[in-house]
């Protein structure tokens, strides 16, 4: 998908081009795989978070292209609403609360701070900057959805319009505890109601694909967030079990059973699936820069092709020093600065394209590092398995370093899109094609698995010395 820069900070997507790419994906999915469209009887569709758009409700015309995930647009609304006296009044409230009751909720909420990342302000400076969406929204004119959503009406051309509790979860005004849009944070937000989507289970009859659209009519029976895809696809569905997924950027989750937990530095509740009864949560924290960092620099030409990478890091002892911040959309947790910026550090008349490569290689390992050690903290969950999954996953050198790191193994499955996976299972399991999740168990393969080969003195100083680079990138941008 190609993303749009029109401004620094800003991150869009083309609605009209992103649905010719997801009918034609289908398409050759379909004619890859030598069968007929008619043989299909069910669709899932998993999709990148917390990445929206508004429409009219009349029309089905888009009044803006999709804001994605990345975006920075609402910094400056994320630090006032952040500071604002409402929520330092909530936060004691909440406290209060808590100490008197010891019911997690109100600690979550006494913890509670909007991101960049989350949909909420976002919608909001839509709302507060779109005069067209301003008007739409008075005349009760105004759909909002997540990529789930507006493909879902797109589908079945305005006839269904709905999203599910895992893509739900991820916006940043929906109540894990209360399983339901929150009112309150919508009304700091200064977000209608009326405007969002009836949330349904992620396994669930969200309606039938035109039949103009594929020749034939298709159900779609599930509809989820691609992090929480991918962790239903990787088959980590007890506690404690633990998914990485390294794509465009790096999501780690852990599986917390019917508990929403979050943690002070980033780590956020999430609703990982909803099958009827069943409710699985997850806490998940992300760096937004992975996949973006290696295609940046294989577009400045350090590299043809991203399998080169793992062969350059290794011909090398070291990066000689270099260290790099993946910082192209700030830093998420546990730094949490989205005006810090993305830097090399430490250059040489030395360096070479090579030493370049290895320290952007090494910087993904070692936000995972970071990740895992705020987990470990804040989540206390003991971890039962580690599961990788994504694109660059792929890169030998990233695996075998985050397993040093870490101290723990981790297993690459033999096929990287678990997103893709997780949709077709949980539509799979609406429809019969499997009959529970141990039959999934045994269908998924593992090519390979990583485990700690030095130890963490090893690489102690390098890291150290990174995280110098890291502290020196931030709060580098006035505004984000």
């Amino acid at each position: 998908v190609e993303t749009i820069y029109p401004q620094p900070g800003w991150v869009e997507i083309d609605p009209d081009i992103l649905w010719a790419q997801f009918v034609a994906v289908i398409k050759d999915a379909i004619k890859d795989a030598g069968i007929q469209m008619s043989q299909i009887v069910g669709l899932g569709i998993s999709t990148q978070r917390a990445t929206f758009i508004t429409w009219n409700r009349k029309t089905g015309k888009h009044f803006h292209n999709f804001i994605s995930w990345q975006d920075l647009r609402a910094t400056e609304l994320v630090k006032s609403c952040n500071n604002s006296l409402l929520m330092k009044l909530f936060h004691s409230y909440c406290q209060v609360v808590y100490f008197f009751t010891r019911k997690r909720r109100f600690l979550t909420g006494s913890q509670y701070t909007f991101t960049t990342q989350h949909v909420s302000l976002r919608l909001a400076w839509i709302l507060q900057n779109m005069t067209e969406v301003q008007k739409a929204v008075e005349e009760e004119n105004c759909c909002f959805g997540t990529v789930d959503t507006w493909l879902l009406h797109k589908l079945t051309k305005g006839s269904s319009y709905a999203t599910d509790f895992s893509n739900a979860s991820t916006t940043g005004f929906f109540d894990t505890y209360q399983m339901c849009w929150s009112s309150f944070l919508t009304y700091v937000a200064s977000i209608p109601l009326s405007v969002l989507p009836p949330i349904k289970d992620t396994s669930h009859n969200f309606g039938t694909v035109d039949e103009e659209i594929f020749g034939v009519p298709i159900p779609i029976f599930a509809l989820v967030g691609d992090q929480q895809s991918a962790m239903f696809g990787e088959c980590c569905f007890q506690t404690g079990d633990v998914k990485l997924t390294m794509g465009t950027g790096t999501f780690l989750d852990i599986n917390t059973g019917n508990d929403p937990l979050n943690g002070i530095q980033g780590f956020y509740p999430l609703i990982g699936w909803k099958i009827g009864p069943e409710v699985v949560c997850l806490a998940e924290g992300n760096a937004g820069d992975t996949g973006t960092a290696i295609k940046w620099a294989q577009q400045l030409d350090l590299f043809t092709d991203a399998a080169e990478t793992e062969k350059m890091a290794t011909s090398l002892e070291d990066s000689e020093g270099v260290y790099f911040v993946p910082s192209f959309s700030g830093l998420q947790a546990p730094l949490n600065d989205p005006c810090a910026c993305a830097s090399f550090m430490g250059l040489k008349p030395s360096t070479s394209k090579y030493h370049l490569v290895r320290a952007i290689l090494e910087s993904i390992a070692f936000r995972n590092k970071q990740l895992y050690e705020i987990m470990q903290k804040e989540i206390r969950i003991p971890v039962t398995k580690i599961r990788a999954d994504g694109g660059v996953c792929r890169n030998g050198f990233v695996m075998q370093m985050t397993s040093d790191l870490i101290n723990e193994s981790i297993d690459r499955p033999a096929h990287f899109d678990m997103s893709c996976l997780g949709a077709a299972s949980l539509a799979g399991l609406a429809v019969g094609f499997w009959k529970d999740k141990e039959e999934l168990k045994k269908l998924r393969q593992s090519e390979m698995v990583f485990k700690p080969q030095k130890k963490w003195e090893d690489y102690e100083m390098n890291m150290e010395n990174w995280v110098k680079a890291v502290k020196r990138s931030m709060h580098w941008y006035s505004k984000a």
